[in-house]
């Protein structure tokens, strides 16, 4: 089997993470883009929610076409449409047509996802996990230092800046990954209507593959609640701005910057054993953030340890898929995540509505709720399926 190298692997991790970026943006200027609409909390974070529908309908119309079509293709339609989004958005002078934008910039921001599979195929069973932890490492680096930019970006020349500055940035990247990401050649000979029928042959005869989702779906959930609603508990109870909520995403890396360790972890400890650690962290850390609404202390260790143990029962699923599913990592990872983001987007709207109604209790009590989910769920079933 042709070896993955360094060089391209680390061009992954990080096209992976300036793509993934676009989808968080928002998050931290959400407080800015209601004040320039006139439009409630509640109202506003359908901007996120939106984001994230797009990218769960990304996934599932434009990741599977990895198993059919060479990635090359896919790249050079998915980044025009991207960029024209990016700067429909920033020049949106409605909230209802910077939603739209936001369809598609997250319906675009998904090929991220043919990175994580191509990252397995070319690696051998001793370096999977370690492959896709430096990719995801560097996705989830995406996610948590986006915030951080965004955050900064919007508080020194407003949120429309950042949609600018965002679509300038891909259209940079796409000329690079033109010049330097090798052309894979899929091996799938069907048409896509079979291709997207075996979707649904996937999820039905594989538990393993549900249960992953599932697992995943609920954590991402919880994180989403998080995120959605932290510029509004940064906003009400400390007095700060995008800046310092967007700050918080350097916290995250930490747990991010894991991600290589974890996937080593993966190759040589029971994944069994990594899942229910991840379960364990993530009850905690919602312990901690129910008690936090005026501790920064207790935020910042909260953030550490939600971020690194959705990294650890993450990267713990997608090995057990892509090991299991070799033939069709593009159309497992697809049914996968497109679980995790539909449980994103529903977190994001939960999470919106415990604020307005229960504050930062309702929230912190939604994740730990999420999180005991999880547990019951995996071990009801791991035992089966694993």
């Amino acid at each position: 089997m042709k070896q993955l190298s360094n060089s391209v692997l680390y061009l992954l991790s990080i096209s992976a993470g300036l793509i993934v970026a676009n989808l968080y943006y928002n998050q931290p200027l959400l407080n800015q883009i209601a004040l320039t609409f006139n439009v409630t909390e509640s109202a506003v974070s359908n901007v996120a929610l939106s984001t994230q529908l797009g990218y769960t309908f990304g996934l599932l119309i434009i990741i599977p076409l990895g198993d059919k079509i060479t990635n090359k293709k896919i790249l050079r339609v998915d980044f025009i449409v991207m960029i024209l989004s990016l700067i429909a958005a920033a020049i949106s002078n409605s909230l209802i047509l910077l939603i739209i934008s936001s369809f598609f910039i997250g319906f675009t921001s998904a090929i991220p996802q043919l990175f994580v599979p191509m990252a397995a195929q070319l690696s051998d069973d001793k370096g999977r996990g370690r492959a896709i932890g430096i990719v995801m490492s560097g996705l989830l680096i995406g996610i948590l230092g986006s915030r951080v930019i965004s955050g900064f970006v919007g508080e020194e020349f407003g949120w429309r800046a950042m949609y600018y500055g965002a679509a300038a940035m891909m259209f940079a990247l796409f000329l690079l990954l033109k010049i330097k990401l090798p052309k894979i050649s899929p091996n799938y000979n069907g048409n896509y209507l079979d291709l997207m029928k075996s979707l649904w042959f996937y999820f039905k005869t594989e538990s393993s593959l549900r249960l992953a989702a599932l697992r995943g779906a609920l954590a991402f959930a919880g994180l989403s609640a998080f995120w959605t609603t932290l510029v509004f508990l940064m906003e009400d109870s400390f007095g700060y701005g995008s800046s310092v909520t967007g700050a918080f995403g350097l916290l995250g890396i930490v747990g991010a910057l894991a991600a290589t360790v974890v996937g080593k972890i993966n190759d040589r400890v029971s994944k069994n054993k990594i899942i229910l650690f991840s379960i364990l962290l993530l009850i905690l850390s919602w312990g901690i953030f129910l008690v936090s609404a005026n501790s920064l202390i207790g935020l910042v260790i909260g953030v550490i340890l939600v971020d690194l143990g959705l990294q650890a029962l993450h990267i713990t699923n997608q090995n057990i898929i892509f090991s299991k599913f070799p033939e069709a990592r593009n159309r497992v990872n697809t049914i996968y995540m497109v679980g995790f983001f539909i449980g994103g987007a529903i977190g994001t709207s939960f999470g919106a509505i415990a604020w307005q109604h229960f504050g930062w209790t309702g929230v912190s009590v939604l994740g730990i709720l999420l999180s005991f989910i999880i547990g019951i769920v995996h071990l009801s079933y791991n035992k089966k399926i694993i």
